[in-house]
């Protein structure tokens, strides 16, 4: 990849401005060798559920599928986020975090995709052989931060965009994309960390305005800028889960308190909450996100409608 250094880009790498240096493998031995995960459930049983109809003229329907997988449904476009279908968040199919959910919608209820929003290159995020059944099916375009093309590529995608932050892909009359920052990182092997970009998107569609987070980390300046440039949405997709170890997961993860003040932050009407619940990676307990949110979101003065937790499966439209 040739690119300029910028003030997120030294030329070779990524990086998060300002913010300290990723975590690295003695920090993984260190979380690995002091801290115990609190048990999940083997599995969970899930009912995949009907799509909602697309709205019939304005307005913008959202199913979360599990992890970050969200349809997003316009009278005139399907758009998926981050879509994994498979049974294991892994480089493989026979090991690596294994899916304790199953997917709240069945892959081939799913009509034709037209745009994929692809966050970053982390497995649970970039699921190569849901990716493949895509450009089978649909050839739908797909957008992604900067370096990821040789990957999606080599899937089979034919139709993709790269974006740094804060550009926007027009893909229809009335359907653009900006990539917008996140705190996070990239790596799919064992080295050659951060030589792919990532971020959230905010997706204008339908006359209303979606912010698909990704995976972040909170800064309050970070989401008060996104609200600030791109404008406040009307439906904000949050994670709030894989965030213990504190000391290991704050630089990349939200936990459901720091998720509610990025929901503040970032001017959202209204939230539902993703990442949770779908994958067994990090230590806090399998309804832990839920509960925290709950909480927080008391706290905060919030009702349930403000931002939610809706099982796998389940629909909101705005």
């Amino acid at each position: 990849m040739t690119l300029p250094p910028s003030d997120h880009f030294n030329g070779k790498t990524f990086f998060n401005p300002g913010e300290e240096s990723d975590r690295g493998v003695l920090d993984l031995i260190r979380w690995k060798l002091t801290s115990r995960a609190e048990p999940w459930p083997e599995r969970v049983e899930v009912a995949p559920r009907p799509l909602p109809p697309a709205p019939a003229c304005a307005g913008v329907a959202a199913t979360w599928v599990g992890q970050s997988t969200v349809v997003l449904r316009s009278a005139s476009a399907t758009i998926l986020t981050d879509p994994i279908f498979s049974d294991r968040a892994a480089p493989v199919s026979w090991a690596g975090p294994r899916r304790v959910a199953p997917p709240g919608v069945d892959f081939a209820a799913i009509p034709r995709v037209d745009a994929v929003l692809l966050s970053h290159d982390h497995f649970d995020h970039c699921d190569l052989p849901t990716l493949r059944r895509l450009a089978r099916r649909d050839d739908p375009l797909v957008i992604a931060p900067l370096g990821h093309r040789p990957l999606l590529a080599g899937s089979g995608l034919r139709r993709i965009v790269e974006l740094d932050w804060w550009q926007t892909h027009e893909c229809a009359p009335g359907l653009e994309a900006t990539l917008v920052p996140a705190l996070h990182w990239s790596r799919r092997r064992p080295f050659g960390a951060n030589r792919s970009l990532w971020g959230g998107f905010m997706l204008r569609a339908g006359g209303r305005l979606v912010y698909f987070a990704g995976d972040s980390g909170y800064r309050e300046r970070l989401f008060v800028e996104i609200g600030r440039r791109c404008g406040a949405p009307d439906l904000a997709l949050l994670p709030i889960g894989a965030y213990e170890p504190r000391w290991f997961m704050r630089a990349a993860h939200m936990n459901p308190s720091e998720a509610v003040r990025a929901h503040r932050d970032v001017g959202a009407r209204r939230s539902i909450a993703i990442h949770w619940g779908t994958f067994h990676l990090t230590d806090e307990g399998y309804g832990e996100p839920v509960r925290a949110l709950e909480a927080a979101r008391e706290l905060a003065g919030l009702k349930a409608d403000d931002f939610g937790a809706p099982p796998i499966g389940a629909s909101v439209a705005v």
